[in-house]
């Protein structure tokens, strides 16, 4: 546990927001002094000034996404992941020296420790829905433009939800867990609309594998499997035949590497072509080969799987 434990309060201390916009290559930012706005590196936006950084604070907000706080809530945005990978990543892209658990202070400041982190990845739990989404139109023309036939989306249950809530009017995702309960609904936008993937309130999706329990039924006893980023790259993927699971994002957390190494004996990586990929390729390299047989198929730069013919797919994934 010791290799994982973060020091909110050093890193925060360590690394200035000025370091991370570095670390990410952001140099369209403009501005005099300690405040800098330009487009948004999140949700990459089109807006010229929606993301503004005060350098001075070491903080950051979006008017246009909503994204704000300071520089590990910035890297758990432009990592899709929890602020405790965040640290982990910061920590170790800066050789931060980590404050061991049994040396740290008693009691650590709400702002600097928030519940959810000091509590554990290991203490989040995802609880089972108690309903179902009515209406879901697997037909929808978005799909068909993302390549997604109407039958393979009836079997993944994904559509366009014209229900109400908080989901309605975007095409939704179901997220099951290894057992095959579902546990929560992505909600994707069609309209532009602001934020791209939406995630119901409490659910951690670093707790979870998207498609995981139909890869465990599918991969046969070589336990073969294939690792994606995104929900439509996952589909594709399985849709030609290889089992397939997705990260929801472009870092592996603690929980998914565990149950990689629960269910497979095999796994081949498919990241997205672009930097962020490329470091998540490198980090789930290293960290998934002392545990189990892992090689990655690189894709060009700006490539996702999902923008991939089946055709194309089956020609890369076919020797691994």
């Amino acid at each position: 546990m010791e290799t994982n434990w973060v020091d909110f309060k050093a890193v925060k201390a360590a690394v200035t927001m000025r370091m991370a916009l570095d670390h990410y290559g952001i140099n369209w930012l403009r501005g005099k002094a300690n405040e800098l706005t330009g487009r948004c590196p999140i949700h990459k936006g089109e807006g010229t000034n929606t993301f503004h950084v005060n350098l001075r604070k070491n903080a950051f907000n979006c008017f246009s996404c909503k994204a704000h706080g300071n520089v590990l809530d910035f890297t758990a945005a432009m990592e899709q992941c929890s602020v405790r990978d965040a640290g982990l990543k910061l920590q170790g892209w800066f050789g931060i020296e980590k404050t061991e658990p049994e040396k740290a202070t008693a009691k650590t400041p709400a702002e600097e420790r928030p519940a959810e982190v000091a509590a554990g990845e290991s203490a989040l739990v995802n609880k089972p829905l108690k309903f179902q989404l009515k209406g879901i139109d697997p037909a929808h023309p978005y799909l068909a433009e993302r390549g997604i036939s109407e039958e393979t989306a009836a079997t993944f249950g994904v559509g366009c939800f014209y229900g109400r809530g908080s989901m309605s009017g975007r095409i939704v995702i179901p997220i099951h867990n290894e057992r095959g309960e579902l546990m929560a609904y992505a909600g994707r936008s069609i309209d532009s609309s602001e934020p791209r993937y939406k995630l119901p309130p409490g659910f951690h999706k670093s707790l979870e594998l998207f498609n995981l329990h139909r890869a465990i039924g599918d991969c046969g006893p070589e336990r073969r499997v294939v690792v994606v980023e995104g929900f439509f790259g996952c589909i594709k993927v399985a849709d030609a035949g290889f089992p397939c699971v997705a990260l929801m994002g472009s870092s592996l957390s603690t929980a998914q590497e565990e149950l990689l190494a629960r269910h497979f004996k095999y796994v081949t990586l498919l990241l997205d072509g672009d930097e962020a990929g490329q470091k998540a390729t490198d980090e789930c390299l290293v960290r998934l080969g002392r545990r189990m047989w892992i090689s990655a198929v690189v894709l060009a730069d700006g490539k996702q799987p999902d923008q991939l013919s089946s055709e194309e797919l089956w020609m890369l994934l076919r020797k691994t």
